[in-house]
This record gives structure tokens, C-alpha cells and sequence, in this order.
């Protein structure tokens, strides 16, 4: 995984400011990720109705659905009995994440190479700001062109991209590209762009606020810029400053470079609680690699871990460790996490979903004993070794045996 900027609203969200005088912003969205990456596996599914999220008398929501599936109704979040009874035709896969999130890396690292300012909003979109690459890649239009074809051609999975002058319109032209398509909005055509479309086309406008407006007899967003600023914030308060500013096109966005993380996280969720202690300390061992790999790859070190087990019936604990020294390598990580589990887990409850988490980050290797020396060194050389070998292969390719089952090859 490339390091990637991060970005945040740099001022008030509900300020007006002019729109930027060139459309450099793109945003990439994989078309049915989570299906596209199955289909890879499964290609005779091809064309056909396919819902990714468990089987359909499982209790759990559709993940992703196929473009045939959604000609039916279903769509991510609904239930999976609901989506069985629309289509009970549809083919029903249980998700794959740990794969997802390797075809993720493997777009994020081909974005990488478009610009160095890159935003991964999620698993399966992006924003880039092209603005600065000329040279490299060509204009703007062209470049967009050039990286979603390369996309598809490296890793065979369908995307789409918005190419326009704010992160809103890129968004929503992304949209209307779908699927295997891109949409330039010119700069100072944005309103016109938006215009003709549904007003829950604009992100962040949900069944609420489309509720409302429908009651003040605003269907597009055409209908939406043609009342003023002052009957708008009358009837929704500030939020009415930004709807005003979204039917026109802003967004109170700029790209404000913050790479360096916070926290690095990640957690599971059982598709059905568990008491299998195996299970439990198999699967705590694989999200201690995964956090330590991204720990590593922005050079830096861990002094604060913490342990999330939620229960059934959705309680949820957290336990906290601080080292005295750093630490990066997984084997010292995951001793940690052990502990906690071992220490604090209810024996007589199941668990639904288990997380951990890494804080107090760092730069530098961690402190070495003197007298463990040799060893430690060997464990980084390992550690880089089974580093490399993931990036190149894949994440699941190499696992340390504390992941591993003793009914797994």
C-alpha cells in the first residue's frame, strides 16, 4: 500500500467560496467492487444475478449486488432475505474482505502513480487531484482517461470516474458515468450539470432532507439553486447555507496534505457468534499482522494497543496496553493482544466482532534489548522478507502460524 494523503474541510463547511477555474479533480469508484473482485474468481457468473454479503437465509445485508441483480430492486445494505425474495434466481456469495482489501491496495498503488495527492475514501473509491501533472500524464481529460483504462487493463476489474472542478461534482459525474464510464464537467458548468438531476443525487442529501424539500415541492436540484440562500437556511438552518451551495456545485473541500496517521485499526465481524477459542486467538493473530504491516509501511512504531471484543447482543469492551518502549514487529504486537484477550474476555459469553488498534505512533525502529540483539535483527529481516512477499502476491499469501487454524492446508 502506497503512502496516500489524507484530507479534511480545511474551513467551515457551510462557507460559500468560488468555485476553483479548472477541473482537475477526479473520483474513481469501482463499479460492484466487492462482485467484480468475485467474478475474478468466479468468471461463469458473468451477466448474471450475483449478491455478495452471505447466503439468503442467513440473518446479515447485502455487501454488493451485480448490475443484473440490481435491475430487481436489491441494493447494498438490505437485507439478505429481502434480496432473496426479489430475485430468487440471484446467485448468493459470502464476502471475501481480506481479498477485497488486497485489490484495493493494488488500485491504490495505480493511482499512486497519477498523483501524489490521492484520498481513499473507502475501499473502493478515490479522489485525486491531477492539478500539477501535465507534464507527466497530459491534461487533466486525458490523464483521467489514460488511468481508468490502465486500471481495468492491470487488474480487470470495471471503474468509473468524475472529472470535475470540485470533489461534490466529481462525485455525483461519477455516478452518471457508471458503468465503465467517465463525465468531464467544464469548469463554470457545474449548476448546469446538476440541474436536471434528483435531489438525492447530491452526497449528503438522505431520506430526511429529501423528504423536506418534497414537501417544499423541490424534486430537482434545478428547483433546489432557484430559491434563495435566506428561505433556504429559514427552513433548515445552516444546513440550508450548504444546500444552497450544493445545488450549485461547491464543496467547502480543499486538499489539505495530513499523511501521516493517528491510529491504525482494523477489526472482524463473525458471520456467526462464536466461542471457539482457536477461532478467536487465530483470527486476533491476523489482525495484529495487518495492522503491523501498515504500521511498518509509514515508518512507524506503536506504544498504545488496544482491544475491542463486542458480544452478542452488541455490547462492546475496550482494553488499552502501553509499552514502555515502541514496538512494530508482529510477534511483540500480538504477545499484547493476547494478553488482553486472555485477561479480559468473558469465557461464557460468544463473540461477535474483534478489533484492534494501534496508537501513540511514532517515528524509529523500537528500543532493542542489547541482549536479544541478534534475534531481533533476524525478526526484521523476516518481517521485510514477508513484507515484500505480501505486496507482491498478496496479503493471505504469507501469514505468521499464529493465524493459521489447525484445520487450515
Amino acid at each position: 500500500m502506497p503512502d496516500l494523503a489524507r484530507f479534511r474541510a480545511k474551513h467551515d463547511p457551510t462557507e460559500e467560496r468560488d468555485l476553483p477555474l479548472h477541473s482537475s479533480i477526479l473520483h474513481v469508484d469501482m463499479d460492484a467492487f466487492f462482485v467484480s473482485v468475485e467474478l475474478l474468481q468466479r468468471p461463469d457468473l458473468r451477466g448474471k444475478p450475483v449478491v455478495v454479503g452471505g447466503r439468503p437465509d442467513q440473518r446479515g445485508v447485502v455487501s454488493a449486488a451485480s448490475y443484473e441483480a440490481r435491475k430487481f430492486g436489491i441494493h447494498s445494505a438490505m437485507p439478505l432475505r429481502t434480496a432473496a425474495r426479489l430475485c430468487p434466481h440471484a446467485v448468493f456469495l459470502d464476502g471475501h474482505h481480506e481479498r477485497y482489501g488486497e485489490w484495493s491496495d493494488r488500485v491504490a498503488s495505480i493511482l499512486a502513480r497519477f498523483s501524489p495527492i490521492v484520498e481513499m475514501v473507502s475501499i473502493d473509491e478515490a479522489y485525486l487531484d491531477l492539478a500539477g501533472t501535465e507534464r507527466l500524464h497530459g491534461p487533466p481529460l486525458a490523464a483521467a482517461d489514460k488511468l481508468l483504462r490502465i486500471i481495468t487493463q492491470v487488474t480487470a476489474l470495471p471503474c468509473s470516474g468524475g472529472l470535475a472542478a470540485t470533489r461534490l461534482v466529481a462525485k455525483v459525474a461519477s455516478e452518471q458515468a457508471k458503468p465503465r464510464g467517465l463525465v468531464w464537467v467544464a469548469p463554470g458548468m457545474e449548476a448546469c450539470f446538476l440541474a436536471p438531476l434528483p435531489i438525492r443525487k447530491i452526497p449528503g442529501i438522505g431520506e430526511v432532507t429529501e423528504r423536506a424539500l418534497r414537501a417544499l415541492g423541490i424534486e430537482t436540484v434545478e428547483q433546489l439553486a432557484s430559491h434563495s440562500q435566506e428561505k433556504l437556511e429559514k427552513v433548515f438552518g445552516q444546513w440550508g447555507t450548504a444546500l444552497y451551495r450544493k445545488a450549485r456545485g461547491g464543496d467547502a473541500y480543499e486538499f489539505l496534505i495530513d499523511a501521516e496517521p493517528k491510529s491504525i485499526s482494523h477489526n472482524h465481524t463473525f458471520g456467526e457468534d462464536t466461542d471457539n477459542v482457536q477461532e478467536l486467538e487465530s483470527l486476533l493473530s491476523h489482525l495484529s499482522q495487518k495492522t503491523c504491516k501498515r504500521l511498518r509501511e509509514a515508518g512507524l512504531s506503536s506504544r498504545t494497543l488496544t482491544l475491542t471484543i463486542r458480544y452478542a447482543g452488541f455490547e462492546t469492551h475496550t482494553r488499552s496496553k502501553t509499552l514502555q518502549d515502541p514496538a512494530r514487529l508482529d510477534n511483540d504486537i500480538f504477545a499484547v493482544f493476547l494478553e488482553l484477550f486472555r485477561e479480559h474476555r468473558d469465557t461464557k459469553r460468544k463473540v461477535r466482532l474483534l478489533g484492534v488498534a494501534l496508537s501513540g505512533l511514532s517515528h524509529g525502529a523500537e528500543q532493542l534489548d542489547l541482549l536479544e540483539a541478534d534475534r531481533r535483527e533476524k525478526l526484521e529481516k523476516l518481517t521485510k522478507a514477508t513484507d515484500r512477499l505480501r505486496d507482491k502476491f498478496g496479503f493471505g499469501s504469507v501469514q505468521f502460524g499464529g493465524s493459521l487454524r489447525r484445520d487450515d492446508p
